[in-house]
């Protein structure tokens, strides 16, 4: 059995902080003021004792198309950052909820214009009511904070966005869906 000494254990922790950074660093492809972590897309990455790396995601929604890209992007920029060998895993459960989303991100969000989403809810104790009914956001305009909105579009240049628009300023915005 191989003791590991405090300085390959510092390396280790060392190599694992890069990973993590690099990874978590590379833009989303359809929200490029968001990094993969600041969406929580960056689920984890795992340094085996060989030093290949693992970077897990989680797509935001069953047959994301940006998934490829992604994959691509953050093999590509771990490589570059030194690591020789790089694997992508990609995991569904639990599956990804708009709740994975940063503060920060969700300000960055409003300061692009985009309505970031709300919280979802979370689960009463006991049995669960079935509402049979599309609930509609309440939305107040990321330009203007005016509360007087409406939604002109269920779906905008991406499926998880939805087009909305301003009665007070007239400015049209997107809305990143909750999940």
């Amino acid at each position: 059995m191989v003791t590991a000494t405090p300085d390959l254990e510092a390396d280790r922790e060392a190599d694992l902080a890069l990973a993590r950074r690099v990874a978590g660093g590379v833009p989303d492809p359809e929200l490029p003021m968001l990094t993969l972590a600041d969406l929580g897309v960056l689920r984890d990455v795992e340094l085996a004792p060989d030093g290949a790396v693992t970077a897990v995601l989680t797509p935001t929604y069953s047959g994301c198309p940006a998934m490829a890209e992604m994959r691509a992007e953050v093999d590509r920029r771990l490589r570059a950052a030194g690591f020789a060998r790089v694997g992508i895993r990609t995991v569904l459960d639990p599956p990804w909820t708009t709740d994975w989303i940063t503060p920060a991100a969700r300000r960055t969000l409003a300061e692009h214009g985009i309505a970031p989403p709300g919280s979802a809810p979370r689960p009463a104790s006991g049995p669960v009511p079935l509402v049979l009914s599309v609930r509609r956001p309440t939305l107040s305009c990321p330009r203007c904070g005016s509360a007087d909105t409406e939604e002109t579009s269920r779906f905008s240049g991406t499926a998880c966005k939805a087009l909305w628009r301003c009665r007070a300023c007239r400015e049209p915005f997107e809305h990143l869906k909750e999940i």
